[in-house]
């Protein structure tokens, strides 16, 4: 057999916030994992439990994305490296793959003055997804929203990530929403979700103050402790924290948080999440949590976490196990929402589990499902939808 053709199939995914911090850590760490140069730490489809489940190689993906910023991804690199997000050196050794990234980069929108009004923003953002695809000659591609969170969507307009998220439908491709913002949770847009017989996923990443709420909500359930109040402050810079200083931004952004609470816990308990942005911190956030709770005879007790880490490092190795979990699930014909991803977000769309264990063996089970799913349909070509599966504009609103 011939090189070409034992070669694996090429699988694209496109960012939506392509030279953010998050997106430029994901295209690194891709690279970096590929060529031997790092371990694969942090990536959940690199365990055991997803070995032979049919999951696109690292080495096939093909990075491209839309963005409003027109910094190069080798020097947002420098920068992240400067800043102690990515390896010394790192962006040195990989320089060909950002480039070849940064080459695949379209301007996003709408940028102010832009006149164009939502269909032709959905069309041109589609169009453009469509010639990354046969350019590069992919066999599909997953479009995944890593930008910054966006207040929460009021009325009848749509906000830029559900422009985005209507434009991976109208291009035929899996839609991943790794932020609180709307995407496909906007009214207009789940008539259409469901007709384009696409699989999505979503929303809001669990990368460090959750993910602990999750393991530790069950723990008090199933110990039977009672947990009087929970209160929360999350200090953070770089751009998120720039997001999240906006009142609505934050919201967005705590209500995934209490939502994981409430369901763990079977109540709402006192106490509320503080975002404060501190830019000097940068990549960096420092998450502090206060659990008041009561033991036996009612002992009043205290647990006190301190979460301190890198959000783009969290968050890089969870967006490259999405984008193939997804591309897995559209060659092998499931459509709709992938409420089986829920163990990696804060809200997740469908019906689901709340607690992390529970969540990770529905996602072993899914693992499992996609391996005994065979081939698929891996000679299909994403972005050629077929005429009328994906709705127009008009529809949508």
């Amino acid at each position: 057999m011939s090189a070409s053709l034992s070669r694996p199939p090429r699988v694209g995914v496109w960012l939506i916030g392509a030279r953010g911090s998050v997106a430029t850590t994901v295209v690194a760490g891709c690279a970096a994992v590929t060529a031997g140069l790092h371990p694969p730490t942090g990536m959940v489809t690199e365990t055991p439990d997803f070995t032979d489940c049919g999951l696109p190689p690292l080495s096939s993906l093909v990075f491209g994305g839309h963005d409003t910023v027109d910094c190069p991804l080798p020097k947002r690199a420098e920068a992240l490296a400067a800043g102690g997000v990515l390896p010394p050196g790192l962006p040195a050794a990989i320089a060909s793959e950002l480039t070849a990234a940064d080459q695949e980069i379209r301007p996003g929108g709408p940028a102010p003055g832009d006149t164009r009004d939502e269909d032709d923003l959905i069309t041109a953002f589609a169009a453009d997804i469509q010639d990354f695809v046969r350019r590069c000659g992919l066999t599909r591609a997953v479009v995944v929203n890593v930008a910054s969170t966006e207040p929460p969507a009021t009325g009848a307009a749509l906000p830029p990530s559900s422009l985005y998220a209507a434009a991976a439908l109208r291009a035929g491709c899996p839609y991943v929403n790794f932020t609180p913002s709307t995407g496909l949770h906007h009214p207009s847009l789940a008539a259409p979700a469901e007709a384009s017989g696409l699989p999505y996923a979503g929303r809001d990443g669990k990368t460090g103050q959750t993910l602990l709420r999750s393991a530790l909500g069950p723990m008090f359930a199933q110990r039977a402790l009672a947990v009087r109040a929970w209160s929360g402050t999350n200090l953070l810079g770089g751009g998120d924290g720039a997001a999240l200083a906006d009142p609505g931004a934050a919201a967005a952004k705590n209500a995934g948080k209490e939502r994981v609470l409430a369901e763990t816990l079977d109540a709402v308990p006192e106490g509320e999440v503080h975002i404060d942005d501190v830019p000097a911190l940068g990549d960096w956030k420092t998450a502090w949590d206060h659990i008041a709770f009561d033991g036996f005879l009612g002992t009043r007790m205290i647990l006190q976490t301190i979460w301190q880490g890198c959000d783009s490092a969290l968050a890089a190795p969870l967006v490259l196990d999405l984008a193939r979990l997804a591309a897995r699930a559209h060659e092998t014909g499931i459509s709709g929402p992938l409420s089986e991803l829920g163990f990696f977000f804060k809200d997740p769309v469908g019906e689901g589990p709340a607690a992390l264990g529970e969540q990770y063996v529905v996602l072993r089970e899914f693992g499992g499902r996609l391996r005994d799913a065979g081939g698929g349909a891996a000679d299909e070509v994403a972005g050629e939808p077929e005429s009328g599966s994906v709705p127009q504009a008009e529809e949508q609103r």
